[in-house]
Formats: C-alpha cells, structure tokens, sequence
C-alpha cells in the first residue's frame, strides 16, 4: 500500500436497520489504511434503495461508528449516494452514446426460450438491435467479447477474469434507476477513491466495475477483498440466523475498545504471541496486503473473554462510569457512593457490563433475589440451619470487617466438619440469593450487620417452614 496523502478509502454501508459486525470490520480497516497513510476515510451512505432506507437507519450507522471511536472529526462526509442521481444518469448516458451500453427488453423467460437453460447468463441478444429507451427496457453494459480483466487486488494478487465469460450486466433498470454497479463506481469516481476495501463476496462485481471505470474514461482503485467472517459451522454470518449487529453488543455491555481490537483480528495479527494490543500498536502495525484470506471465525466465547480483559484494565472509575447505564435500567436505586465500594469487587468477576445488575442487586434490594436453584443446593443439603444459627450468633458481635467475618464461619464450619467452601455456601444464599457472586465476606462488610442478620433470620424462617 502506497504511504501518500492521496489514498483516499471509503466506507459504504446501506441503511440495513442494523450496523452489521462485518460491516463494522471493514469499516475498522478503512479507517486504519487512512490514518497510517495520512489519507482520508469517505463515509457514503448507499440510500437509493427506498424499502431499505430511513433516517434512523443511517443515524443508527453514525452512532456506531462514534462507539467505535470513528466521530464524525475521522472521516468526509456523511454523503448519500441518493445525491448522485444525476452524476449517475449522466454517466448512462455517457456510456450510451460511446456504444459501451445498449437498451434491452429481454426478459428472463425470454433468454431462458431461446438458450433452453435456465442457468446460462444474458446471451446478448439485444446487442445490436438498437433499441431506445422505453417502458420495459433495461440498460446493459456492453462488455468485451474477448481477453481479460485482470483485478489487482492487495490481497489475492491478480486474480485474471475471462471477458467472455462475463455477461452483459444491467446498468441501469426500466425505470432509470441505477444498478449498485454503476452508482458505486460513478460515486468512487468522483469521490476519489484511490483504495476500495470491502468483502469478498464482492469480488465477482470488481471486473464488471473495472471495465465501467474504464470505460467511463478513469483508472480503476486498487481493491482489497477482505475474507468473509463466518461462525462456528463455518456458515456466513447470517442476520436470520447469528447475532450480527453491533448494537447488540453494545446493548450487552461490551466495550467499543475490546470490539474494535477484537475486529482487527478477524484475518490479521499483530506481531509477537499476543491478540490484547493497544489500538496505537494496531494503527502503527496494521498492513492491508497482511491480511489472511482464509475464512475468519467470529468467536463470541473469545470476544467476551477479551471484553472481561478489557474491563478488568479499566481504572475503577470509568468502571464506575461505563456501568451507570446499566444500573439506571435495573429495576432498583443504587446508591452510588456504596457502588464505589462494590466495584472493585465486581470488576474482576464481569464479562459484561451487563452482568452488573445480578451482581450487586442483593445489596440495593429490600431483600434478596430469589433463585430456586440456589436455595435448593445450598440449603437443602447438609447443616444448613445450623451453620446459619451459628453464624447468626457469631455476628452478632463480631468487629465488622471482612477478615473477622471469615474467621468467624470458619469458626462455625469446623464445628461442623465443614470446610469454608461448604460452610459459606447456606450464608451466601441467604444474604445475596445465589450461589455465586462477588466476595462473600467483603460484599457482607458493606452490607452491614443488620441487614445481614436480617436476612439469616428470614433464610432460617423459611427453611423451618419449608422442613416443618
């Protein structure tokens, strides 16, 4: 890749109603060729679609990219492709009058008739009847009968396409709209686009859109088809059947930072054993022609193992801080200055700033979540009552501090031939619900004696009327 202020790449997402994680991954790439180069990022949006397009869709498209760290001080524009009509009737035109585009009122019955097989492309039938336009009546593009096209592509080198394998595609339609093919090209034209970086399953359309460059009189980009991000079964994503939309992450509670190093990783790595890599390190050593072009795996197991990476290097603070939303939506009021003691302890353990509600819920709920399962297990099995009494009596004038807490119903296990592990199990459900949560005792020191005495009172209340 060229390192001058010229490379100019764009981004071209259409207004989908989601800001797919492939999308959001080629958007990554532009953006990184950009700053390393010193060039500029284009955003377009490809609205001229009518029943895929709406306001919201492009905002929620902008909103994205600004979680991802892509504002709008990071790229040109906005601008939408629906603003180019004119641009893109005029090059119809252009290619008309040059004999490289013809009328055509075939239908696909009619070429199916004459070549007696439903799989064979166009066969050019109306070349050279010399139709005008009219009702009916597609624009094709004219395409050479003999030689090659070759593609240079920064990834899979030159890939060579047989002219005369390629069918005279459409153009533009009956009602003189523009195809994708002809209004992406027009656009990348007189936008400057130098680099065109996008999926490989547009790699069939680079000849088609060459020759259309060329024909219009330019010199085509330089392409980069990035590998296709497939899931566990190695099938495409899919949004009717895999969980694709970046807003949806967000919605979890992932962080953009872990996102966005994890999409870099979907085809490239960076030096030494390492995937954690600051995104300073990303820009300094991402290279195009690096990227491998083998399928890419989206791993959610590992991207939530890189979101809990991520969240554990965040100072306390801005754990704080990016676990607000979260706790404004929880069905309680926390009290924010006893969730800066919380945190610590519940910064280690969470994934997801989502999992926060569960975890600190007992704490800011008049008592605590009920789950079956947990009061079944550690309950209803063993000495549960009476490590309850005992614990019962030994806090009641315990000192308040985590590390007496613990002594105490170590104290109160071993009465028992209990273990802390056994012993804590009853307490911990009966003071937070569950079975599993952030550090028992610390999370009883900020609880308080009395509601936590409050609490083993009401567990052994409901074990007698459970057992009675």
């Amino acid at each position: 890749m060229s390192s001058t202020s010229s490379i100019r790449v764009r981004f071209a997402p259409s207004p989908t109603g989601i800001f797919h994680v492939g999308g959001a991954r080629s958007a990554l790439f532009n953006w990184v060729m950009a700053k390393q180069s010193g060039g500029t990022l284009v955003l377009r949006i490809e609205d001229t679609d009518a029943s895929r397009n709406s306001p919201e869709w492009t905002e929620g498209i902008i909103r994205a990219l600004a979680w991802l760290g892509m504002d709008g001080g990071e790229y040109e524009g906005p601008y939408f492709q629906s603003a180019n009509a004119d641009k893109h009737a005029a090059a119809a035109r252009t290619l008309v009058g040059s004999g490289r585009a013809y009328y055509c009122d075939c239908t696909r019955e009619d070429v199916v008739a004459r070549t007696g097989d439903r799989h064979k492309g166009y066969d050019g039938f109306c070349r050279d009847r010399g139709l005008d336009p009219g009702p009916g009546r597609a624009l094709r593009f004219r395409t050479p009968d003999e030689g090659q096209t070759t593609v240079v592509d920064l990834l899979r080198g030159k890939p060579v396409f047989e002219n005369a394998l390629l069918e005279d595609f459409v153009i533009a339609r009956a009602d003189g709209s523009v195809t994708f093919l002809l209004a992406n090209t027009v656009d990348d034209m007189s936008q400057g686009i130098t680099h065109v970086v996008r999926g490989e399953e547009h790699l069939p359309n680079a000849p088609k859109q060459q020759l259309l460059w060329e024909a219009l009189g330019s010199e085509p980009p330089v392409w980069a088809h990035i590998p296709v991000i497939v899931n566990e079964k190695r099938q495409k994503l899919s949004k009717r059947r895999d969980k694709v939309a970046l807003e949806d992450y967000r919605a979890e509670g992932y962080l953009p930072e872990a996102m966005r190093n994890y999409l870099m990783l979907l085809g490239w790595s960076p030096s030494g054993d390492r995937e954690i890599v600051p995104w300073e390190v990303i820009v300094e050593e991402f290279r195009i022609e690096d990227v491998n072009t083998s399928p890419a795996f989206f791993d959610e197991k590992k991207l939530r193992a890189f979101n809990g990476d991520y969240i554990r290097m965040l100072p306390v603070e801005k754990f704080v801080s990016a676990c607000l939303p979260f706790l404004e939506d929880a069905p309680f009021e926390a009290d924010m200055a006893v969730f800066a003691q919380l945190a610590p302890l519940a910064q280690t353990r969470v994934a997801l700033l989502s999992e926060i509600v569960p975890m600190v819920d007992f704490v800011f709920l008049d008592e605590p979540p009920r789950d079956e399962g947990s009061w079944a297990k550690a309950m209803l099995k063993g000495p549960a009552d009476e490590i309850l009494a005992g614990a019962e009596d030994a806090y009641r004038d315990a000192p308040w501090r985590a590390d007496e807490l613990k002594t105490r119903l170590e104290q109160v296990g071993a009465e028992h031939g209990l273990r802390l592990g056994k012993a804590q199990a009853p307490v911990r459900v009966a003071v937070t619900g569950r079975t599993v949560g952030l550090p028992l005792f610390e999370s009883l020191e900020i609880l308080g004696r009395e509601r936590t005495l409050a609490r083993i009172a009401a567990a052994r209340a409901r074990l007698a009327a459970d057992t009675g």
